[in-house]
């Protein structure tokens, strides 16, 4: 994994389907988890994670969006609803709206999650 800048985010028309390569995406930040968004449509928007060891993403919920957490590499601790449970590649978790939800990398080993947020959020790229 390399250490650089996230490329621009793709918005996708919906008559136009798109072919996404993750790894080629994947970033890692030595502030802070990286969030890179991948491709928005009016429904839902996908991003990936980049998290190095030690970094997290604090606890909070969103009202009106349901988050799914997928794990492409990696093992991490995520916390929904209070409870905490460790995920590794291939494993998913769901956030429905209202309900707490965030991950922290404390493994040796870069952490990459791809995050499906429905619908997309009013502060992010419209499609």
């Amino acid at each position: 994994m390399r250490l650089v800048r996230a490329p621009a985010l793709v918005i996708i028309p919906r008559e136009k389907p798109m072919k996404i390569t993750i790894k080629e995406h994947a970033v890692l930040s030595p502030d802070r988890m990286a969030k890179i968004a991948l491709a928005t449509t009016e429904r839902a928007q996908l991003d990936l994670y980049c998290v190095a060891p030690g970094q997290s993403q604090k606890p909070h919920r969103h009202d009106d969006q349901d988050k799914i957490y997928y794990v492409v590499e990696g093992v991490g601790r995520f916390t929904l609803g209070g409870a905490e449970q460790r995920l590794s590649a291939g494993e998913a978790l769901v956030a429905a709206a209202g309900v707490p939800h965030g991950l922290v990398n404390d493994g040796p080993e870069p952490l990459l999650v791809l995050v499906v947020v429905s619908p997309p959020p009013p502060h992010g790229p419209k499609a």
